[in-house]
Parts: C-alpha cells; structure tokens; sequence
C-alpha cells in the first residue's frame, strides 16, 4: 500500500448529545430508519462524546461531508452494544450515493471481518473472514484502499488483503451498521495518500 498521512480525526467531543454530528450526513440503503447522534459513553476511548447508530434499518450509513477520497485509508474505534439480529460496526469508502459504495464490517454475533461492494442498492459479499469481534468492547476496525488493492485490520491484525475494482475514483468515507445493530463509534481517522 501506498504510504498515507492523516487528514482529519473526528472524536465528536465538540458535538450535542441528542443530534447529528456537525459535518456529517446519515441515511439508509433499502428500508428502514437510521438514527445517528452524539451521545455520551463513559467508557469512550478518549473524552465521553460518541457516535450512536441505535435505528433500525437494512444498512445504515454515515458520512462525512468532506473530504472525497479515491485512495488512502479510513479508521474507526467501534463498540456493539445490542441487536438480536446483528451486532456490526463498519467503515464506507468511496461513497458515491446511497447506493453505491464499498463496506467493511466486524460483526460480534457471527465473529467474522467482511468486504463488500454495495452497487445499485444490492450489497454484494467480496470475502468473509473469521474474526473475534466482541460485544461491549470497543475495537478499531482499518480499511487500506489504492487502486484495486483492498486491506481490512481489525486491531491492527490483517484480516482481508484482497483486489476488487466494481467502485473506483473518489467518494465519501464514514460508518455503517446493519439492521438491528445498534453500535457506538469514536476517533474517526481518515488519511490521504503521501504527496
């Protein structure tokens, strides 16, 4: 991979407890309702202030506004809390629209670390590997993307190095979860390629 340096690292501490994150937009692929605020976690990483998905949907995704990146790398520390049906936090990146855009996500229920490419709505599964994910931990989830190339860290150890070229050139980068899940986030790093 082609070497990166940060550009931006979001911790939400600045932000209301109660709303959206400034900077920040959140919706859904196919049904459902997201609900993406700030809320407060004492056991956060750093300060208290996090992200929280706690809606219920097929897939819901949050981005940041800027910047639109079509290579570099995107980091999250992630805690799933709760959901009968999933417990997953992930990671988007080259986010064209709602519809269009690639996934990454750790799921604590099924204990794996997946790559998908989500086109035309349909989310399309690209690998799974076996991962231990767990619930009420928090954990930091990395995606590694230049060109084709893809690579998936699940504190800090290599879980996914693969190739896949169904999204190219910039898009948004931010956070998912999916149906039931509901999943705190915090420290949001994203990084550019050197110049």
């Amino acid at each position: 991979m082609a070497p990166t340096v940060v550009v931006s690292k979001v911790n939400f501490d600045s932000d209301r407890t109660g709303q959206m994150s400034a900077g920040w937009t959140g919706g859904v692929t196919a049904q459902g309702t997201a609900r993406w605020t700030v809320e407060v976690d004492p056991a956060a990483p750093r300060q208290r202030h996090v992200l929280k998905q706690s809606g219920k949907a097929m897939f819901c995704w949050c981005v940041k506004d800027t910047p639109a990146l079509a290579d570099g790398a995107v980091e999250v520390k992630f805690k799933p809390v709760a959901g009968e049906q999933d417990q997953a936090g992930g990671l988007v990146w080259r986010w064209k629209d709602g519809n269009n855009y690639y996934v990454a996500r750790a799921n604590a229920l099924e204990g794996n670390v997946s790559l998908y490419h989500t086109t035309n709505g349909g989310r399309r599964t690209i690998v799974y590997e076996d991962a231990p994910v767990a619930r009420d931990v928090w954990q930091t989830l990395r995606v590694e993307f230049n060109a084709d190339a893809i690579r998936v860290l699940l504190d800090g150890k290599l879980y996914i190095d693969t190739l896949d070229s169904h999204i190219s050139g910039a898009g948004r980068v931010g956070v998912w979860t999916k149906a039931d899940s509901v999943t705190l986030f915090d420290d949001f790093i994203i990084e550019a390629p050197a110049t």
